[in-house]
């Protein structure tokens, strides 16, 4: 697949390049980290109202810009780039395209308008707890009571469940094991018997919650898709997910490597730059190289990711192109951050340089929605089959 960026879409990456260069500079992220809510709430009506990004990929019959999954990934990149501290992961790559994949018509246009409009934030929550990220990681439970649901059980690393308005729960029927009898469920923050807590993370700049289901009945008109049936959908929803976090992975590998560059072009050693030192000059090209890598990667997941919710030919391809993309960009961005802690010597361990920050982000994205080792693990269980 050949693959260059038409004007439009470079238009909307230069647009969100510079954006946020201006809006999530350091002092603005470590605003952010200080906050339990974990973003700046006008910061984000400004994207909602001006930018109107949280409806990139929404189609327009439900009030959204109907752009593709491509221009979704180039703004992730930027995102990941500047670390913006808001609920667009959340928000947009779990909580829209859950609705967009499993949610019926009447669920799409009652949700999709209210999140086009800026005023709803949204997430999914289907892990108990597990450090794989498969479907033996749901272990909350569903049952039946007369026409109506009853939810109980705990879902943990929920991306910004604490502060969501929406949240979108995968639950399994008592007694069900593995793919079997898994649904996902509407359920909104205030609903009785929701109760969430915020849970203090490595990586401040993204928030996270657990989420207790206690009794929690909910209407049939809550359940997405076929009744115990959802695992596919929820599976396809994961890997539309997997394929926009190894985006804002490649965004972090870029501006490492940009930082990188600046400071050993600043860093005076026996009376020269160590930019000048052939060791450093290998170190920087590896670290471009994998960049570059890792870009090839998410932009080829991103058009298959497309395929899969035009339900095109490519859609099939679409596990296999998310855990190449997560397996390789997860990895790198490690080894860049590490690489680049070690060029930065003993400053790039304090608080006032951002490279821990960076750091920090991709140690938690390393194992968010699957690691390398997983993904590779997948990927050979595919070739298998």
């Amino acid at each position: 697949m050949e693959f260059a960026f038409t004007e439009e879409q470079e238009m909307i990456r230069d647009t969100a390049a510079s954006f946020l260069a201006e809006v999530s500079d350091s002092e603005a992220i470590r605003r952010a980290m200080a906050t339990e809510l974990g973003y700046d709430p006008e910061l984000w009506q400004r994207i909602c109202g001006e930018m109107y990004w949280q409806a990139i990929h929404i189609p327009e019959e439900y009030g959204g810009m109907g752009l593709g999954y491509v221009e979704l990934v180039a703004m992730m990149e930027q995102m990941g780039r500047y670390l913006l501290c808001s609920p667009f992961f959340s928000t947009v790559c779990l909580g829209t395209n859950a609705l967009l994949i499993a949610g019926s018509e009447e669920q799409k246009a009652q949700w999709l308008g209210r999140i086009c409009e800026g005023g709803t934030t949204a997430t999914l929550a289907f892990n108990g707890g597990s450090p794989c990220w498969d479907a033996d990681a749901i272990t909350a439970t569903w049952q039946r009571d007369g026409d109506d649901y009853v939810l109980n059980g705990e879902s943990r690393y929920v991306i910004d469940g604490h502060s969501a308005d929406l949240l979108i729960v995968a639950a399994r029927e008592e007694g069900s094991r593995g793919e079997d009898g898994v649904s996902l469920f509407l359920v909104e923050a205030d609903t009785a018997g929701v109760s969430r807590q915020w849970l203090p993370t490595m990586d401040q700049a993204r928030k996270q919650a657990s989420l207790q289901l206690q009794g929690v009945k909910l209407q049939a008109d809550a359940v997405m898709g076929e009744l115990g049936q959802a695992w596919p959908a929820l599976s396809r929803i994961i890997d539309l997910a997997t394929v926009a976090l190894a985006a804002e992975q490649v965004g972090g590998c870029q501006q490492l490597l940009d930082m990188t560059v600046e400071y050993t072009g600043e860093r005076v050693q026996f009376n020269r730059t160590i930019a000048s030192f052939q060791a450093v000059k290998h170190k920087a090209a590896d670290m471009m190289l994998q960049t570059e890598v890792a870009r090839s990667a998410i932009y080829y997941a991103a058009c298959v990711a497309q395929e899969a919710l035009e339900g095109g030919a490519l859609a099939s391809e679409l596990p296999e192109a998310a855990s190449v993309a997560k397996s390789y960009c997860s990895d790198a961005y490690f080894a860049i951050a590490g690489d680049s802690l070690q060029l930065f010597g003993g400053v790039g361990f304090t608080w006032e340089y951002d490279v821990h920050l960076y750091f920090k982000r991709a140690k938690s994205s390393e194992h968010m929605l699957g690691n390398g080792t997983q993904h590779r693990e997948r990927l050979a269980a595919t070739l298998l089959d």
